[in-house]
Order: structure tokens, then C-alpha cells, then sequence
């Protein structure tokens, strides 16, 4: 049975990304921060009768020691890895002028660092796949840079950088690197993030009150997240995937405006949208 990995597996995308992948017979590692968290995977995975398919394992994607206690006890009891999906993350909210140094060093470490560091430590592993396949879980905002995100949008800028040459890297060793990139879904994420901005929202400008406001709007319209996880499985069975794979309302869309339109136009169309 093929054996994947998956960070953040509580909640949200990495918790719909484990689900489907027992659903589809692999053998899933679920990491999360705090194992507190794993009943609802439990639970899924007792109904469905995938409970022996299923390894729930502590791990913090910062923390460099429970990262290698976690591929020791992989490598023991499964001796490879087929898929990393690296999904752990959060989005740290904020203007500019409100956010601290610690939020900002702490959105990296989480989003960019802690990629690099359990891909890092998982590569043996994944070497000794017949097709290995690293899939990170970016964001629409690692393709255009948006008000109110400037630390998350850094993230994951830096985190389609990274998989650029991750691609290039482990193409050698037979290890597949692609990267999804949704926009707006129904996760907890950008609640939690946009209760944190909302916090300070009486010292807001009137341009920072309508970021807000889109903001808001734009997660109330959010899509069902299973479609994220149902194109990660589909990711997990190509034999040769592609490097990108924007998902959700207009996010081709801005793909392709991004790649194509001059910077001055794409310009217009947000400043137009935000001064609405």
C-alpha cells in the first residue's frame, strides 16, 4: 500500500486530504501540532473501517526534533513515504503598521521554513518510493499580492519559489513537487485570521475598513473545500503531475491575468474593486 504523509491533519484541507486519502486505501501518517485535535479524523476513519490504515503522530513542522522522531518511527513501521503533502500553516492577518516582528518571523517559520524542514528530513524516505510526490499546499495569495496579507502573502510567495526549485532538485530523483493554489474555501483559517484584523478595526482608514469588508465578503462566498481535497488525491495518482494547480472561483483567472496582463491593468481592476 502506497504510505502518505500529511501535515495539519486536523483541521481544514489536511483534515479532507486524509479522509480522502483513506477513503482511497492509502496508508495515511497524519502529523498535527497537538494530537488533542484527532478525534474527528478518528472518527471518520472508525466509521469507515480505515482505523488500521491510520498513524496519527505529534509533530510541530517548526520543531526540527519531533520532525525527525516522526520519520524514525515512519521509516520503522512503513520503510518509505509516497506522498508528502505539506498543508500545516495559518494566516496571519494584518496591516503593515499593525503587525510585530514575532508575527511576522512566526508566519514564515509556520508557512516557508517548516516545508523546507520536513522535506527535508523526509527526502530519504521518499527516495525509496518507486514515484514519490511532494505536494504543498500554497494559495491564490502566492500568486498576487493583496492588502491586509502582507506576511501570508510573503509566505507563500516565498513558498512557490521554493517548490520552483524543489521541482528541479528531486526531478533527478524520480520525486514529482507540485504545488495547489486555492482561493477562497470554507476552512477556519481565514475566520481566525479575519477575527484577529477585526480586533483592531477602530483604528481602521476607510480603505482599510473596505479591505475588511471584501475580505469578509469574500469568505462568507467561500467554496466547499472538498474540491481541494479531491484534486490532491487526483495529484496523488498522475503519474507525471505538473508543477501548478490553481483551484477555485476565478483563480485561473488571476493566473493567467498575472502571467499575461500588464502589472498597470491588474492594478486597476483591484484598486477599482477595493474603492467600490
Amino acid at each position: 500500500m502506497k504510505v502518505a504523509v500529511v501535515t495539519g491533519a486536523n483541521s481544514g484541507f489536511g483534515l479532507l486530504i486524509a479522509q480522502k486519502l483513506l477513503a482511497a486505501n492509502y496508508i495515511v501518517v497524519a502529523t498535527m501540532r497537538d494530537v488533542r485535535n484527532q478525534s474527528e479524523l478518528m472518527h471518520y476513519a472508525e466509521k469507515n473501517h480505515k482505523a488500521p490504515n491510520l498513524f496519527v503522530w505529534q509533530m510541530d513542522v517548526t520543531d526540527e526534533t519531533q520532525i525527525k522522531e516522526a520519520v524514525q518511527v515512519v521509516e520503522e513501521k512503513y520503510g518509505k513515504v509516497d506522498v508528502l503533502i505539506n498543508n500545516a500553516g495559518y494566516c496571519q492577518a494584518g496591516f503593515l503598521k499593525d503587525l510585530t516582528l514575532t508575527q511576522w518571523k512566526s508566519q514564515l517559520d509556520v508557512n516557508v521554513t517548516g516545508v523546507f524542514i520536513v522535506t527535508n528530513l523526509f527526502l530519504e524516505l521518499l527516495k525509496k518510493s518507486e514515484r514519490a510526490k511532494v505536494i504543498n499546499i500554497s494559495s491564490v495569495s502566492g500568486l498576487i499580492g493583496l492588502p491586509g496579507l502582507s506576511s501570508y502573502c510573503s509566505s507563500k510567495f516565498a513558498l512557490e519559489g521554493l517548490s520552483e526549485s524543489m521541482r528541479w532538485e528531486l526531478k533527478k530523483e524520480g520525486i514529482a513537487v507540485s504545488l495547489v493554489e486555492p482561493g477562497s474555501y470554507q476552512t477556519k483559517i481565514w475566520n481566525k485570521s479575519l477575527q484577529q484584523v477585526e480586533n483592531q478595526s477602530e483604528s481602521f482608514n476607510d480603505f482599510e475598513k473596505k479591505v475588511m469588508e471584501q475580505a469578509r465578503a469574500s469568505s462568507e462566498n467561500a467554496a466547499n473545500p472538498e474540491e481541494v481535497a479531491s484534486l490532491v488525491l487526483t495529484i496523488c495518482k498522475k503519474s507525471n503531475p505538473k508543477l501548478r494547480y490553481p483551484i477555485g472561483k476565478n483563480i485561473k483567472f488571476i493566473y493567467l491575468a498575472k502571467r499575461w496582463l500588464p502589472s498597470s491593468w491588474i492594478d486597476f481592476i483591484l484598486w477599482k474593486k477595493l474603492n467600490s
